[in-house]
């Protein structure tokens, strides 16, 4: 079975990768899986705050992730797996990508405007030929209307 791996974070391009992803895995019978990344410069406090603070990250996390997933659920017949890792984003990417050979796509949600496509696609561009599975670049101001009619 094929999982479609979508990075998950606050960014509003984010949204575009999750429906593209949801959309791909229903009618292709796959799977998608959340990767949620807790940096670790968050952390970088005293001991018992920055566990405290972990925790919170860790919340937020699967707070969001809920919001999707029901989406998945009741929109697309999509049951997704969330993955939480603590590191650095494009390391963790790339681990997990290894650690499951089940992963078959890598969506990723382009930010629009000057500052470019987004620290993540950026970074992943450069090591792109080397890459352990295709990438797809979802447009972060692609309609939804558009993406449906695409995928």
């Amino acid at each position: 079975m094929r999982k479609f791996l979508v990075v998950l974070d606050d960014s509003k391009e984010c949204l575009n990768a999750m429906r593209f992803a949801a959309m791909r895995a229903q009618h292709t019978g796959g799977d998608v899986e959340i990767l949620g990344v807790i940096p670790p410069d968050e952390f970088n406090h005293w001991i018992g705050v920055g566990s405290i603070m972990r925790e919170e990250a860790k919340e937020r996390i699967h707070a969001h992730f809920e919001v999707f997933a029901k989406w998945m659920r009741d929109k697309h017949d999509v049951d997704p797996r969330l993955v939480i890792r603590e590191g650095k984003v494009v390391d963790k990417i790339l681990e997990r990508i290894e650690q499951s050979e089940e992963i078959g796509l890598l969506v990723l949600g382009a930010a629009s405007g000057r500052g470019g496509p987004g620290p993540i696609i950026t970074q992943l561009m450069r090591q792109s030929a080397s890459l352990p599975v295709p990438m797809t670049i979802v447009p972060g101001e692609m309609s939804k209307e558009r993406l449906e009619a695409i995928t």
